[in-house]
């Protein structure tokens, strides 16, 4: 796995049988190995340009079936017990930094997510220049004792446990509008920001919904005719909505075993780094948007794919005339009472990744959350519509969502790069590979903000011991 421009996804193969023709392939490509869960000990060296590459394709889920229980433990992986980057220099075995090829690969992921703007270049999402306004306190000790059954085996925990078992860096519950349980572990604390990873992708479907409802965004008008450099790609043809759902159909592969797959041609031409002088290909995200295929008709299928967030977040830019950190302070970061800036990664050219781009303080996007949960207003002020967040919650095409297999969210859809749940409390998601969230429960006006760095980068490893956790402590709160 491996993170991208804002941050970063972990790459790690489990090397099995094919152990050496896998482990030939890596090199080939100067990725980072990992055997059985073991990093190995002399990281493979990559140059600047790819190593950058890879660190531009956050939001994209690594594929493996690594299991956490070869990991260190979260009390055994806590970046301050294994002293990541401490002392004046840090010795050379604690250092985390650029050109090594490793950076993102665990433990050393747990100290990576909060410290993002130390390795790659950004751009601030601004929160003006006002005091912040303060979220109200209303502590409930009783959640920690929350009991619930864990998907598929049905072993019992509780909230408190599932903490750890899920590597928590942060966690953040408000109930009606209050904060009723706040936590800290690992590299953060409340001064601190984390790599949001695919959260962003969210953040920038919202901004694209509240310019359909505000009729700036026609969401039935073909792709080209907005961007018309994109008029000979696979997104020409495609609606503004079927790329808002992720139901375009693209000629892209992310298979990592494959070196002639799409996405070591995306990475490079998403290098915030210099290109090597031998370098033909495209430079920047916006560039290679122009050269993915289509394959198969648009509209049909579900297929989550990052480059439809980086063609949005295009389509937004050219209807806005400001790129897409600009927007974001604008029109919700600047106005919600924000207590951080915000920071997003950049490209060669300056443009914001916004598939997996920022990193945020985790109140913030406690914020964030309270603005889904009471249909986009705030501190007593409408920042967006209220069609906004009704027509997200309303859901995107079941059956094309079906089609792509998500067993832990069976029966849910995908909506404006929202992850919308229709179980019976009609929840809603923000959600990045390590466990990234922010959870909206309508019914018990209830939001969870959780940064996490999970060893490994999909989230079906670890929902079922958050999913049920999340409607747990829901249920919990409609009691109190």
């Amino acid at each position: 796995q491996f993170m991208a421009s804002a941050g970063i996804k972990n790459f790690m193969f489990l090397v099995s049988l094919n152990q050496k023709r896998i482990i030939s392939r890596l090199e080939e490509r100067n990725v980072i190995t990992s055997m059985g869960g073991s990093i190995m000990k002399r990281p493979i060296r990559i140059s600047l340009s790819l190593l950058a590459g890879f660190l531009t394709v956050l939001g994209l889920v690594a594929q493996t079936n690594a299991q956490s229980s070869s990991y260190m433990s979260a009390e055994e992986s806590d970046p301050g017990q294994l002293g990541w980057m401490a002392g004046f220099p840090p010795p050379p075995e604690k250092l985390i930094m650029q050109p090594e090829s490793d950076f993102f690969s665990f433990p050393k992921l747990r100290w990576t997510v909060c410290h993002i703007r130390e390795l790659m270049p950004t751009k601030q999402a601004n929160r003006g220049i006002g005091p912040p306004v303060p979220l109200e306190y209303a502590i409930d000790n009783g959640i920690d004792a929350v009991t619930f059954a864990a998907m598929g085996d049905g072993k019992p925990m509780t909230w408190k446990e599932s903490l750890s078992a899920n590597y928590t860096d942060g966690i953040l519950i408000l109930h009606k509008g209050r904060v009723v349980y706040e936590k800290y572990f690992g590299c953060l604390d409340e001064m601190s920001k984390h790599a949001a990873m695919s959260m962003t992708k969210s953040i920038t479907g919202l901004l694209a919904e509240i310019l359909v409802v505000e009729g700036r965004l026609d969401d039935k008008a073909k792709v080209s005719s907005i961007i018309p450099e994109l008029k000979h790609s696979a997104f020409g043809n495609a609606t503004v909505r079927q790329v808002m759902d992720m139901t375009t159909a693209l000629d892209y592969s992310e298979d990592y075993s494959d070196p002639k797959a799409d996405i070591w041609t995306y990475s490079k031409a998403a290098s915030p780094l210099p290109k090597p002088k031998d370098y033909e290909g495209p430079n920047g995200y916006f560039e290679y948007l122009q050269t993915v295929k289509q394959d198969g008709i648009h509209g049909e299928a579900f297929g989550y794919r990052t480059i439809n967030t980086d063609a949005l977040g295009w389509m937004l830019s050219r209807v806005t005339g400001k790129d897409l950190a600009h927007l974001l302070s604008e029109r919700i970061w600047s106005r919600m009472g924000a207590e951080q800036d915000g920071y997003m990664t950049v490209d060669a050219r300056g443009t914001p990744f916004a598939g997996g781009g920022l990193s945020a303080g985790m109140r913030d996007l406690g914020r964030i959350g309270l603005l889904m949960l009471n249909g986009g207003k705030i501190n007593g002020q409408r920042l967006f519509p209220k069609d906004v967040l009704e027509n997200i919650r309303a859901g995107g095409d079941k059956k094309a969502f079906a089609k792509a297999g998500y067993k832990t969210l069976k029966g849910g859809s995908y909506r404006s790069m929202w992850w919308i749940l229709h179980n019976m409390h009609g929840a809603l998601a923000a959600r990045g590979v390590h466990g990234q969230t922010i959870y909206i429960d309508p019914t018990a006006e209830m939001v969870i903000v959780r940064f996490a760095s999970f060893p490994t980068a999909k989230n079906a490893q670890i929902d079922p011991t958050s999913l049920p956790a999340y409607q747990a402590v829901a249920e919990y709160l409609m009691k109190e």
